[in-house]
């Protein structure tokens, strides 16, 4: 579904993954200064939407995830992973319960998917998971300025802001609103850059279909390490408790005399030798071309690599020790700060 902000001046359409909003309003870097310093609203209605209903719905997800979901208090907010059997990523999900429902958002075109897994695992319970991506939308309020929102369906604080879920046919209005109050519109190439200078990976950019969550730092922010059985925990715990994952994500430091950034998918190299792939790029208003990169656990941590022919320095995100009781850490760079919001955390 094409979004209705892309008739906003300047709007310039999005393509790849993020086809179907707006890639920028004509100035990437000025708006990720405003998103950072000020307040910005970007359009990310193109994500998933899933609702879980029902009394069992708590009890009944925390035993398919990652995370421990039972209680969650409502306007908490919280990521989760659905695995494998093989303990393989499938789904990353950013959830809340509002006291009636759960509402989560997933990776463009993966509602569906999940929906049908849900379905296939409700038994008997009260349960009833529903892909609403048609009728509701995700919008994400960034910076210190952030200005009041207006009443919508959930407001999830946290991440790069606070995202919030609206009906679709309001979500003109709703962006509308934000904008009078102060809200420069800011598109994905802005949200994306901030991203992975915040050290967030995505799942099927900055992942594969063979990554497990001590791989992508997920372990610090997804998993509950203290809980019930689920799918594909048995990996988890094996890494967890005795061994090391085979590949760590990095941030690259791209040189930034080339007038290009690598791709995804393209090689990460070490002495001619493939030791990863590219993840997700973009030019940082401040730091300059970034990446995020899935690379081989042994490569040592103070060599320059080559991403996509282009040289690049490591920052740890995943340290080649996690796993086995080390505890996992997302180092994130003092500059730029991380943004935050005016947003209240649950809607008024």
């Amino acid at each position: 579904m094409e979004s209705p902000l892309l008739q906003l001046p300047g709007a310039v359409p999005a393509e790849g993954p993020d086809a179907g909003v707006a890639a920028h309003y004509g100035d990437p870097l000025g708006e990720q200064r405003e998103l950072v310093q000020a307040a910005g609203l970007v359009d990310r209605s193109h994500r998933g939407i899933v609702r879980v209903a029902g009394p069992d719905r708590l009890s009944w997800l925390n035993s398919l995830t990652t995370q421990r979901l039972e209680p969650l208090p409502p306007g908490s907010v919280v990521q989760a992973l659905i695995l494998s059997p093989n303990g393989h990523v499938e789904h990353h999900l950013t959830m809340t319960d509002d006291g009636e429902a759960v509402w989560a958002h997933v990776e463009p075109g993966t509602a569906a998917e999940l929906v049908k897994f849900l379905e296939s695992m409700r038994f008997m319970l009260r349960v009833e998971p529903a892909d609403v991506s048609g009728e509701y939308a995700l919008l994400t309020l960034m910076g210190p300025d952030a200005p009041q929102v207006p009443r919508v369906t959930v407001a999830l604080p946290g991440g790069l802001g606070t995202d919030l879920i609206v009906p679709r046919e309001q979500m003109a209005g709703v962006a509308d609103e934000l904008r009078q109050a102060g809200a420069r519109m800011a598109g994905m190439w802005a949200h994306e850059a901030l991203r992975i200078a915040a050290h967030q990976p995505r799942l099927g950019l900055d992942t594969d279909h063979r990554t497990i969550p001590h791989e992508a730092g997920w372990i610090d922010t997804a998993v509950h390490l203290d809980k019930g059985c689920y799918r594909g925990q048995e990996t988890v715990a094996r890494v967890h408790n005795l061994g090391h994952p085979p590949r760590r994500l990095v941030l690259l430091q791209l040189d930034g005399s080339s007038d290009r950034l690598p791709s995804h998918g393209d090689p990460v190299e070490l002495d001619g030798a493939t030791v990863g792939f590219v993840g997700s790029a973009a030019r940082h208003y401040e730091l300059g071309p970034i990446a995020l990169a899935m690379v081989k656990r042994t490569v040592p941590t103070d060599r320059q690599l080559l991403a996509g022919g282009v040289d690049a320095a490591q920052e740890i995100i995943v340290a080649p020790d996690a796993g086995a009781n080390v505890k996992v850490t997302l180092r994130r760079p003092a500059k730029p700060e991380r943004p935050g919001t005016g947003a209240p955390r649950r809607p008024g």
